[in-house]
């Protein structure tokens, strides 16, 4: 029997997965459990942590009574990622004190607004290394200052997502260094909780924030408590972790400049390495990176992607939900049907999938999801084709946006459940004019990412990158149509354009809004 076994768990915005993996890549046990969203208000976004911790405990529950009591044994170490920035305040016993403000929420852009007036634009972006926007931490931490001070003056410390699992794990608070990267309240030049931003918000970081420690540390073991409730056996190592970004790197065998990665599921991550870091005060910036072959990433987020075609399914998608119920289809796969037989460029209909508003590179919370260019002979399958082509567009946005740094991108490696939609990925190839490579299923997979870490850490996988070439498969590639590529170069640029001359009216027609909503 194999000796060496891993256990990954990804804490994702839509669900949590685990997986119990063998040294050779084999996985021996899964399963997950849905997330829910709560929406309090407009622009707000949270979940309930004690779900995050139940749905937590089912799955490992799970997962070890199906891979039986002598693998549990040789569980070697455990690593948790997840979604990523979160405010999750907790008390001196460690007991959450409200919903988590998830990353989706933007209830905080006024606060944002009063911090970047307060210590500048550009020396705030010198300070925290990228583009100021509701998704991170120093405004949504004075926000809950300002709003809920009976519930700050009892918070202890606040933590990240997967911080909250390690601690149910472990008994211990901790924030690994990804995830602290990423709040924008570290100084990227001391890698310390910035002193400034403490004086801005008005709050503490040092005392509020645990101090990073590197994502491969061992910060602690399963406790008796946790072993109960899980199935687990004490004393298993647990890792520090990363953000569910790093570890959709790690899952795609990213190991060398030129490769890039999208991991494509409710929102988007997009991965492009490069040999040198970046400046500051780009759109996009670079982050050191431990897999070697690629000192630096990108690490750009897209906020609605697949959560753009279930919209429309939810919202206009009666007809093709009848139809695949009628004639015993899914009603995915039916809309893969319709969108193929659309032409690129979907007869002129345009869709902008800032639903959410937008992240990279456009860093606003006011963009809005728009259909352009529809008329009265405008037909399903170009609605639906758009759709895609509008989510290819803005990712074609943040390649685009990088590449202008000098960074390459020769291929695509796609992961998530986007990955299984062909159609979106021939369109996504011919979009970037590269080819897209598809992994198996379990390549990609965040959880697998997780599994590769906790085996660096303990020594499983002392050498990642061979690891990670060995164990990560590509099953299918996938080249660009010459027709399509030539539509879409022509139409991305009107794409970019529109958007530039609405981008005022946009920020305009939310301000007119929150008047008239107050």
């Amino acid at each position: 029997m194999t000796e060496n076994y891993l256990l990954g768990i990804d804490l994702g915005t839509t669900n949590v997965k685990g997986i119990i993996m063998d040294q050779n890549g084999n996985v021996t046990a899964s399963a997950s459990r849905q997330n829910a969203l709560i929406f309090p208000g407009t622009g707000m976004v949270e979940q309930d942590a004690d779900v995050w911790w139940k749905n937590t405990t089912e799955i490992l529950s799970e997962i070890t009574e199906k891979a039986g009591k002598d693998i549990v044994k040789r569980i070697r170490g455990i690593s948790v990622s997840s979604q990523t920035v979160t405010l999750l305040p907790l008390d001196k016993a460690g007991n959450p004190l409200r919903n988590a403000i998830i990353w989706m929420d933007s209830r905080s852009s006024s606060e944002l607004q009063y911090i970047i007036n307060e210590i500048g634009y550009k020396r705030y972006v010198s300070i925290i290394g990228g583009q100021p926007d509701t998704v991170f931490l120093p405004n949504k931490i004075l926000w809950y200052k300002k709003n809920e001070p009976e519930l700050f003056h009892k918070t202890y410390q606040i933590v990240q997502a997967s911080s909250y699992i390690n601690y149910k794990l472990t008994g211990k608070i901790t924030m690994d260094i990804d995830q602290a990267s990423r709040t924008q309240c570290l100084d990227i030049n001391t890698l310390k909780w910035s002193d400034e931003v403490s004086r801005t918000i008005g709050a503490d970081l040092n005392s509020l924030l645990p101090q990073p420690q590197a994502v491969t540390d061992v910060i602690g073991n399963v406790t008796s408590a946790a072993a109960a409730q899980t199935g687990l056996v004490s004393g298993i190592p647990v890792i520090a972790g990363a953000s569910d970004a790093l570890a959709s790197m790690y899952a795609m065998g990213l190991s060398r400049l030129g490769e890039a990665g999208e991991s494509s599921g409710t929102s988007s991550l997009v991965f492009v390495g490069h040999n040198i870091p970046s400046a500051t005060d780009l759109p996009l910036v670079t982050k050191p990176c431990p897999i070697s072959g690629m000192p630096y990433i990108f690490d750009a987020p897209l906020s609605t992607t697949g959560a753009a075609l279930k919209w429309y399914l939810d919202t206009f998608g009666k007809a093709e939900k009848d139809f695949a119920n009628e004639h015993d289809l899914d009603v995915y796969e039916y809309m893969k049907q319709l969108a193929k037989e659309s032409c690129a460029g979907s007869k002129g209909v345009m869709f902008f999938p800032y639903l959410m508003g937008e992240r990279a590179p456009l860093w606003n919370s006011y963009a809005r999801g728009m259909f352009i260019g529809l008329s009265l002979d405008t037909e399903r399958k170009e609605i639906i084709r758009s759709v895609l082509e509008g989510t290819a567009f803005a990712l074609r946005h943040v390649i685009s946006t990088i590449k202008e740094t000098g960074a390459k991108v020769d291929s695509l490696r796609i992961t998530g459940g986007g990955s299984k939609n062909r159609i979106w990925s021939q369109i996504k190839a011919s979009m970037l004019n590269i080819p897209v490579h598809i992994l198996d299923e379990k390549s990609g997979d965040v959880p697998f990412g997780d599994t590769l870490i906790a085996g660096q850490a303990v020594g499983v996988f002392p050498d990642i990158t061979n690891s990670m070439e060995k164990l990560v498969t590509v099953k299918e590639i996938i080249q660009p149509i010459k027709e399509w590529t030539d539509a879409y170069d022509q139409m991305y640029p009107l794409y970019i354009d529109m958007y530039k001359h609405l981008d005022s009216d946009l920020k305009q027609l939310k301000e007119t809004i929150s008047k008239l909503t107050r």
